[in-house]
């Protein structure tokens, strides 16, 4: 498993929000660095996604435990 450069717990947040703290600490991250971001809105499995594509990040591996939603994004 990868060790993220930072990590961001999004957990309980509801849309924007996730997208919204993910973009700012995506913003301190330099180029090829990671981002882990936890989060637990449903909403987000399509959000952070087409978010990352949006920016040109690339989403390194995402998975769902116990209602917590991961994903490891690296910053372009």
């Amino acid at each position: 498993m990868m060790k993220p450069n930072l990590q961001l717990d999004a957990k309980g947040l509801s849309c924007p929000m996730p997208i919204v703290k993910t973009k700012k600490a995506i913003d301190t991250l330099k180029a090829g660095e990671v981002l882990e971001v936890q989060v637990t809105d449903k909403g987000a499995l399509a959000d952070i996604p087409a978010w990352a594509k949006a920016g040109g990040h690339i989403i390194l591996d995402h998975y769902e435990e116990a209602g917590v939603i991961t994903f490891l994004i690296q910053k372009a």
